[in-house]
């Protein structure tokens, strides 16, 4: 798998779902892209309420999917069930921050404090899969525990493929400035930039400390365009309304109905952020939950038709 110079879209929770790719991919045909990330515990145990358990890959290119977990067995038959799937590559999420995920689970960012237990689950996924695994983790834990980089070393050892590197720690959550390390050549593996990447000027920034690509997260937001823009294949769309209604579409087809348009609330107020009339906007979707009524306001604020 080739990560030099590459751009990623990033694996976000409640965002990167099979909707959202399927609009990334109208610009954007050969990008690396992550999944949300995937329970262990809620994949080997097909748990119904969850879509994303139950996701095909093999029509959507290069694809990785991302497992999260501290049961080294399950993130292991986690990862063969996504392989099986159509995966292009398996990650490991050692970065999440949220409690319920880093401390109740102890899995996600947990893993940057337990490095035992990292290099476990890591040999565990490379044992029980042929695809290219990699990780995606922190600075560390907070200010005081910056050992990312004796994590990259073990994960060397391990095999894995590459590694993704968010520039902040945990404690940080998603606040203040994200602040990437020079990479030294002791790093023998591929380390891909993220945190606060938007621009053309940031890639740049960002592969002159010696990384070897960028992800980009958050300017995914409202703009799944981007990756395209930024990699040159594509500019922004004339009429966004349109992508905005076929989005809705992909939603409502995947989660139904009644799920789909309150879950599709925060995708209108992204896509319309910065227009004139965007908090009024907003403020009338947010108490839509008729999927009809909420194209009409589409149509409205972009001016365009929907086949309601």
């Amino acid at each position: 798998m080739l990560v030099h110079n590459q751009i990623f879209g990033a694996p976000l929770a409640g965002i990167t779902d099979k909707p959202f790719r399927r609009i990334v991919r109208m610009f954007s045909s050969n990008v690396p892209l992550y999944t949300e990330m995937i329970s262990c515990h809620s994949l080997v145990e097909a748990h119904k309420n969850c879509p994303r358990n139950f996701d095909r890959y093999d029509d959507e290119g290069n694809i990785g999917a991302q497992i999260f977990g501290a049961d080294v067995a399950l993130m292991g038959e986690a990862a063969c069930i996504l392989q099986d799937a159509g995966a292009s590559w398996i990650d490991i999420n050692m970065g999440c921050p949220v409690p319920k995920v880093a401390t109740r689970s102890g899995a996600g960012a947990n893993l940057m404090r337990d490095h035992r237990l990292a290099e476990n689950i890591m040999r565990s996924v490379i044992k029980s899969v042929k695809i290219p695994v990699s990780i995606k983790t922190r600075l560390g834990w907070d200010d005081d525990h910056k050992d990312w980089n004796d994590l990259v070393h073990i994960a060397t050892d391990c095999g894995i493929s590459f590694v993704a590197l968010h520039g902040r720690t945990r404690a940080q959550l998603y606040t203040g400035e994200a602040k990437l390390p020079i990479i030294t050549e002791d790093i023998k593996i591929p380390v891909i930039g993220n945190g606060d990447i938007k621009t053309l000027e940031d890639i740049k920034r960002t592969l002159n400390l010696g990384y070897n690509g960028v992800m980009i997260g958050r300017a995914m937001l409202g703009k799944p365009w981007i990756l395209g823009e930024l990699s040159g294949k594509c500019r922004a769309p004339k009429n966004i309304g349109l992508i905005v209604l076929r989005h809705l579409e992909y939603m409502l087809e995947y989660y139904g109905k009644r799920n789909a348009t309150q879950m599709f609330r925060k995708h209108a107020a992204w896509y319309s952020a910065g227009m004139p009339n965007s908090s009024e906007f907003r403020i009338k979707v947010n108490q839509i939950s008729d999927e009809k009524e909420l194209k009409m306001e589409i149509c409205k604020f972009w001016g365009c038709e929907a086949d309601i």
